[in-house]
This record gives structure tokens, sequence and C-alpha cells, in this order.
């Protein structure tokens, strides 16, 4: 089985750096996106299973990209964990209702961190596998 891979999307360098350092516990594939445009960009190129997302960034905003995320058929299912400065209940409130998966604000904890990440992975994966048991189902059941 193939590593997951996780895209951090964030504009400031020193945090990009430390999610980084906090993924090193986690045997998984990085890449980056450095504003909202970029991570829709990345997401095509990189088709990660987790989204570290930061939202307020430049072009677009999280709760923007978010959304376009889960409202698109191809990327729907790519799990989404909101990583940011903004912690009011306003705030959270609107992350869920552009389809966020979970929400953390910062600083965060290092170990949190981590435990959401490794749950976020583990429902990717069995969501993942539940779609190819489908997918042979509905074969199976084509078959003459």
């Amino acid at each position: 089985m193939s590593k997951p891979r996780i895209l951090i999307a964030d504009d400031n360098a020193a945090n990009r750096e430390l999610l980084e350092a906090l993924l090193a516990k986690i045997d998984c594939d990085i890449e980056i996106a450095l504003d909202g445009q970029d991570t829709l960009n990345q997401v095509e190129l990189f088709q990660p299973d987790l989204i570290l997302l930061d939202i307020m960034m430049p072009k677009l905003s999280g709760f923007e990209v978010c959304r376009k995320l889960k409202s698109d058929p191809k990327t729907s299912k790519i799990m989404i964990l909101m990583v940011t400065a903004l912690s009011e209940l306003g705030d959270i409130e609107r992350a869920v209702d552009a389809g966020t998966d979970d929400f953390l604000s910062k600083p965060v904890n290092s170990f949190e961190f981590q435990k959401r990440v490794r749950n976020m992975l583990k429902l990717k994966g069995t969501e993942d596998e539940l779609e190819r048991l489908r997918a042979y189902i509905r074969e199976m059941e084509e078959r003459p």
C-alpha cells in the first residue's frame, strides 16, 4: 500500500515548517501549497488524501478552497483539517458549513495534531477500501 499523501496549505513559512515537523512521526508524502489557488492546483497534481488547510490565505480563503473541493465529486472525498488561528465559534461554524472534516486552532498541540491526522488518514483509508469493495460488488453483479 502506498504512503498517504498530505498537502500543507498555508501562506506562512513558519507555520508550514511547524506542520512538516509535526508530520515527521507519520510515514507520509508531503506537498506544500502557498495560497488558495496554489492549493487547488496542487490538489489536481498531487491528489492528497488529507489537506491541512489554513483559512486566512491570499487569492482564495481556506473557506473558499474547502467549498470548491467538497462540491466537486472528483475531490469531495479528500479529508480536510482546517488548522487556523481563527478560533471564534462563528469561524468554526463557517468552516463546517464550507465542508471541513475537522478543525484545529493554532497554536496546535503536537499530540492532538498527530492523533487527529492519524485518525483522518485511517478514516480516509477505510472509505477508500469501502469504495473499492462497492466497485468490486457492482462488477460482480454485472457479470453474466
